[in-house]
């Protein structure tokens, strides 16, 4: 029941995963990065850039040199590539294992690339290199579950996914407009 205090250890916030990124696809394709490049890449104001960036180089993620240049620690450069790994494997999965609309997966991707476990997402790299290995089982995998169809019949005694109220019915569309 505690695991919802999980998600408040988390080591970064969502906004601050978009600045590392940020950062390292700016270094990555001009070999620099300054604030308001920043800001401009994440389509925010320079003020809201440079308040994020101020908590992340407090906390050792972000360098910045005399001439104003943004730079990553070696610990912020690990972040960004585990955020970027996981948004990869993530959005891959969605796709090509759920069918989800590339669309929507970049959507929901973006929304817990940075809140999946390395652990997790290692083993969703793993089922997809089951998918994609051409072993004689995974191609019988992907053939049964792209037949399957078979509709939620409400009955949560004969679904072993659901317990006591069928979770099919439960999701619809948010409330809240995600």
């Amino acid at each position: 029941m505690d695991a919802w205090k999980e998600f408040e250890q988390n080591p970064i916030s969502h906004s601050a995963a978009h600045h590392i990124v940020a950062i390292k696809e700016l270094l990555d394709e001009y070999g620099y990065a300054r604030v308001s490049d920043v800001a401009r890449l994440l389509e925010i104001t320079r003020g809201s850039a440079s308040i994020t960036l101020k908590g992340l180089k407090g906390r050792g993620l972000v360098t910045e040199d005399d001439r104003r240049f943004l730079g990553l620690s070696k610990t912020g450069e690990h972040v960004a590539r585990s955020v970027i790994a996981k948004k990869t494997i993530l959005k891959k999965f969605f796709i090509d294992a759920l069918g989800v609309e590339e669309h929507q997966a970049d959507i929901d991707t973006c929304k817990i690339e940075h809140l999946v476990s390395s652990e997790t997402a290692e083993r969703v790299a793993q089922f997809l290199r089951f998918l994609d290995s051409g072993d004689p089982s995974s191609e019988h995998f992907r053939k049964a579950l792209a037949e399957f169809d078979e509709p939620c019949s409400g009955d949560t005694s004969s679904c072993p996914c659901c317990a006591e109220a069928c979770l099919v019915k439960e999701l619809g569309d948010d409330e809240l407009g995600s």
